[in-house]
């Protein structure tokens, strides 16, 4: 029956993988805007049972899988390339710096730059801790240090490396079922790899979702800053309707040079906003608490992996870190894939360091910068930061902007880079959608691409719609669970498979004797990696 819609529509699809996936998106969307209470209601108490029975399980799992990729990094195992044994990176150092940050990271420290440790600062989440004191004013900073470094970064780094891994040494599709080849057999290849794949799709699907509702916040917060433009759901909607026709028009025209040079100049445009904060920001503040802030990170660290909140019966931090392990996951497989595009020819040990150590580094500059400055401002007395984050999160970079000079050109600037980010990363998450949906042999149509870039627009407003920050917090802690399980899998299946590597194995004998499938032509396999290649080009 699929394959008999496949054919009057017209698709190039993997029908099981591509109807079940827009089937639940479609479903949840239904039952969004004509019943958001009941949904709203109904993914809150969804995640309320999760965060209390299995919030250690999310804690566990990350911090494990940070240990799993450390210890592979100093194992012998670490010097077996993503690739030939005689291959070489295809980027240089800085260059692939620069697309690691463009990635994973851009979207997200626009938004909570300022208003994660401004939001500690005024609630600590310790006890004994005042709020508004010196050491709430640390401890904000570790927090969110904690939070965006080393373990947002494995859970990126532990698909990605799996996906470099099978790809360019044993040519399989660049696909998450690929990952569990393994485990699976010739199965991945099959209903049980589609059904990875299903849970692959839904997670980039609602994570990039939920990223443009973000955006969309703090977009109608910059506009309502600058041009008194209303905060209501109908704006956020209109909003929301622009940048995905911008997504749309982007990912219909394929590799397009100004879409390329845009992404670049979006880039260009955050260093530009860092190095002015920086600039006519307590600079001197900022050096010493960021040197400060990393040793309060790594000190601090092997008791935030797995602190639980054992003993304190609160909330935050099923707002906080449960939220944001969840968010991560489920942008995994989108930012794996692109991660693992960029990084053939790598051994296993530079590929770990420099994807948990090089963007670490950049968010410890950037909360040293918009985080260290917001805090000091609060701790001054120049403006009263902390109360408006509390009331609204999304105004947080424009409401420490405009205690700086040139707060309208600054404003002005961060609603572009908003923008640029958010479009583009719907465009590239369009771009891996439609190849986790479809075979190797089959080509890329538009009308599937734009399908889904108008799928994560629906789905973002019907977010809003439902309940705004605490539906988007609630949907995408409740449905990262999966994926968590996934992540794990997927460890174990790549050590099994760097066992077999390191010990002379082929991988058929790896799989009981079964015969390596031979699915992907090298023809084939740049195929599937053209759309990668797209994005790759952008940044």
């Amino acid at each position: 029956m699929l394959e008999r819609l496949q054919r009057r529509l017209g698709l190039q699809i993997i029908p099981g993988v591509f109807f079940t996936s827009a089937g639940i998106a479609a479903l949840f969307v239904a039952l969004a805007v004509p019943f958001d209470k009941v949904v709203a209601d109904s993914f809150g108490l969804l995640t309320g049972w999760v965060a209390h029975n299995l919030g250690w399980f999310y804690i566990l799992s990350v911090s494990a899988l940070l240990f799993f990729l450390i210890s592979l990094a100093f194992s012998r195992y670490g010097n077996i390339r993503l690739g030939a044994d005689d291959s070489r990176p295809d980027y240089s150092n800085l260059t692939w710096f620069t697309m690691l940050f463009a990635a994973g990271i851009g979207t997200i420290l626009m938004f909570w730059g300022v208003a994660e440790p401004i939001s500690h600062f005024a609630n600590p989440p310790f006890d004994g801790v005042k709020p508004g004191s010196e050491q709430a004013a640390s401890d904000a900073m570790t927090i969110a240090l904690y939070h965006f470094g080393l373990h947002t970064w494995t859970i990126f780094a532990v698909p990605g490396l799996a996906m470099a891994y099978f790809s360019y040494r044993h040519n399989l599709p660049m696909r998450i079922s690929s990952l569990f080849y393994p485990i699976l057999g010739e199965r991945a290849f099959g209903p049980w790899g589609w059904a990875v794949d299903v849970i692959a799709v839904l997670g980039t699907l609602f994570g990039v979702a939920t990223s443009l509702g973000l955006g969309t916040l703090q977009l109608n917060s910059g506009l309502n800053y600058l041009f008194g433009v209303p905060s209501t759901g109908l704006v956020q909607v209109i909003l929301i309707a622009v940048i995905t026709s911008i997504a749309a028009t982007s990912v219909a025209l394929g590799l397009d040079k100004g879409v390329r040079r845009l992404s670049q100049l979006n880039i260009v445009l955050a260093m530009a906003l860092l190095a002015f904060v920086l600039t006519v920001g307590p600079s001197v503040f900022i050096a010493e608490g960021t040197v400060q802030s990393l040793g309060t990170y790594l000190n601090a660290l092997p008791r935030l992996a797995f602190w639980t909140e054992t003993f304190k019966d609160t909330d935050w931090q099923r707002q906080w870190t449960l939220f944001y392990w969840a968010w991560t996951i489920s942008w995994a497989p989108y930012v794996g894939i692109f991660i693992a595009r960029i990084s053939r020819g790598r051994t296993i040990r530079e590929f770990i360091a420099g994807v948990l150590l090089a963007p670490t580094a950049f968010t410890l500059v950037w909360f040293g910068v918009f985080g260290l400055s917001a805090i000091q401002m609060e701790m001054s007395g120049q403006i009263a930061l902390a109360e408006q984050v509390q009331q609204d999160p999304s105004v947080a970079i424009f409401a420490f902007l405009e205690a700086l000079p040139l707060s309208g050109l600054s404003s002005a600037l961060s609603v572009i880079i908003i923008v640029i980010f958010f479009t583009t990363s719907s465009d590239s998450a369009s771009l891996v959608i439609d190849m986790m949906t479809r075979r190797d042999e089959q080509p890329s149509l538009v009308r599937q691409r734009i399908f889904w870039a108008v799928a994560q627009g629906v789905i973002a407003a019907a977010l809003l719609l439902a309940g705004g920050l605490d539906a988007l917090q609630n949907v995408i802690t409740s449905l990262g669970l999966p994926f968590c399980f996934l992540l794990i899998f997927m460890a174990v299946a790549l050590f099994r498979a760097l066992r077999a590597d390191d010990r002379g194995y082929s991988m058929n004998e790896l799989v009981q004797g079964r015969a390596f499938p031979e699915v992907v032509a090298p023809s084939e396999t740049k195929q599937e990696n053209d759309y990668v290649s797209e994005t790759a080009d952008r940044y």
